[in-house]
């Protein structure tokens, strides 16, 4: 994720090191959902490897029951590269945000999942040439006793761990419980600085925003001698997404920075970015959250 060289503000110095300690913490993050995924992607290409790839070459199973089997599990492999890549680099929110672009695929395994089990078991059944290459497989040394009922469920079983990882992080990131993060069917997309422009000449003020699939959350730092709170950020506004309209006032060219309008039923909120990339990123990310 791109973050926006902001003007000086009052202040600066104090929200500089905020901003340094959420970005350690997201380092941290970082770190954890790395070695984490490292290990998901060992496991997840057994099955690309020495299932999906060979099963093709030889033709033991009917492409339409290849299809049904193991549905979308190349992309989804290919697209949790693309995030150990970004996460290699230190852009766990670029990273994120990409995979949140590939959620579908994930919604497809899902929705075909029971169907895929079922005819797994049919096939193990009625195809003997097929059991038995399952079973040579399956004695590789590499699959350490596993099977492959044992590494279909892996997609879905990753995508909510790391899920439940950015919603618990940004619910410890938030002072008090008021905002409750946690809820089932919520899914975490992005966060990052933006000014907030108001509508009577006041001062532009700098806010820190959490994007999700049903909300956007805007907050500011706590202050920094508060005893137990200062590494933490205090809502300021939660924005129900069901009825918002985006849309791009200006940075439709390559000039520095941009600004967003985000229309609500009651309000109205302009987002700017002095950065040109940054603003085009959260376009996008808040266009395909309130799809």
């Amino acid at each position: 994720m791109s973050y926006s060289p902001l003007p000086p503000m009052a202040g600066a110095n104090t929200v500089e090191e905020q901003r340094a300690r959420w970005e350690r913490k997201r380092s941290r993050t970082a770190k954890e959902l790395l070695e984490t995924e490292h290990r998901y992607l060992e496991q997840l290409d057994l099955v690309v490897t020495f299932f999906v790839t060979i099963l093709k070459a030889k033709g033991t199973l009917k492409p339409a029951v290849m299809e049904t089997i193991f549905g979308p599990l190349e992309s989804i492999y290919s697209a949790s590269q693309v995030l150990s890549l970004h996460l290699e680099r230190g852009n766990l929110g670029l990273g994120l945000e990409n995979f949140c672009q590939k959620l579908e695929l994930y919604g497809h395994y899902a929705e075909n999942f029971e169907q895929a089990n079922k005819t797994l078991m049919e096939q193990l059944r009625k195809n003997k040439s097929f059991q038995r290459f399952k079973k040579l497989q399956e004695t590789r040394p590499q699959f350490q006793g596993r099977k492959l009922e044992d590494l279909l469920p892996l997609p879905l079983q990753r995508l909510h761990q790391e899920n439940s990882l950015q919603l618990h992080r940004v619910q410890k990131l938030l002072k008090g419980q008021k905002i409750q993060v946690l809820t089932p069917g919520r899914w975490y997309i992005r966060e990052g600085w933006l000014l907030v422009v108001p509508s009577k000449g006041e001062e532009l003020k700098r806010r820190m925003f959490f994007l999700f699939s049903d909300i956007f959350i805007s907050t500011k730092p706590c202050h920094p001698l508060h005893l137990l709170n200062s590494n933490k950020f205090a809502c300021t506004a939660v924005y129900p997404l069901h009825q918002c309209v985006v849309d791009k006032v200006f940075g439709h060219t390559q000039s520095e920075g941009g600004l967003l309008s985000l229309s609500f039923p009651h309000k109205t909120l302009l987002l700017m970015s002095t950065d040109q990339q940054d603003i085009n990123d959260w376009h996008q990310s808040l266009t395909t959250a309130v799809r």
